[in-house]
């Protein structure tokens, strides 16, 4: 399923969880993908562990620099996302840097994703001169959605530009924190609705501090759902493979 067809599934609270590649154990990723599936997510954002991710706060950094140590890589998580359409079906969403990515070729990258079943990557740091001028023809080419994020700083004009080259959803960070930092406020409301005033083209996906169901809810009050990360992986830190099914679905229930 691509993203399009979910959100024209469903148009809003929709539940889309971060987690970290290779986090807790280096094998846990299908595992992970698979629960989720499961226990209700409706999409994933699998996060590609960098050195030095800008973006992320403690818990995802940490996070990143474990499964680092446990093995994980591009190639590694590329080979083990490549049977995962024989029982995944929710929209897959990667994560990660530019310069990791240029490292190990940036098309290549793209051509072994789709083969795979991504649907759609996150870079961060990816210029928007850069993207229009040579990197969106790759991502055309091998059916790749590219969203952008915009913050409560970025300026009207730019939410819309960055709006017109996203594809699949926009991501709305909801502070100008890293990951994990902040829980919904009247700040935060006010600027999601704000953002639903401009009755933008794509989908609104907000993340950066969401981390239970009361801030689940009234943020779907505004947007089309949420991106959990922080809270799901501090759940995840104590799991082993015997207990990873009932951690997911015990933190997944709280969202129903």
């Amino acid at each position: 399923m691509t993203l399009t067809q979910a959100f024209a599934q469903q148009t809003n609270q929709h539940l889309n969880i971060y987690y970290t590649a290779g986090y807790p154990q280096l094998t846990s990723t299908l595992p992970i993908l698979q629960h989720l599936q499961q226990h209700g997510a409706t999409m994933v954002e699998i996060g590609m562990p960098y050195s030095d991710p800008l973006a992320d706060g403690t818990t995802i950094q940490q996070s990143s620099a474990i499964a680092l140590q446990n093995g994980m890589s591009i190639a590694v998580l590329l080979q083990q996302l490549k049977n995962c359409r024989n029982t995944i079906s929710l929209p897959i969403i990667l994560m990660g840097y530019l310069n990791p990515l240029l490292q190990y070729g940036f098309e290549k990258f793209c051509k072994q994703a789709s083969i795979v079943g991504v649907n759609a990557l996150i870079i961060p740091d990816m210029p928007v001169h850069d993207f229009t001028s040579v990197y969106r023809n790759i991502l055309l080419k091998y059916n790749l959605d590219l969203i952008f994020l915009i913050t409560p700083n970025t300026p009207v004009e730019r939410v819309k530009l960055l709006d017109s080259l996203s594809t699949g959803f926009l991501y709305v960070v909801a502070s100008n924190a890293t990951t994990g930092t902040i829980n919904t406020n009247n700040n935060v409301e006010i600027f999601l609705k704000k953002l639903k005033k401009l009755q933008l083209h794509n989908p609104l996906m907000v993340g950066f501090g969401i981390s239970n169901a009361a801030s689940f809810h009234t943020v779907c009050k505004h947007t089309n759902g949420c991106i959990i990360g922080s809270a799901f992986i501090n759940v995840l830190t104590n799991s082993t493979p015997t207990t990873l099914g009932n951690t997911i679905k015990k933190f997944l229930t709280q969202f129903e």
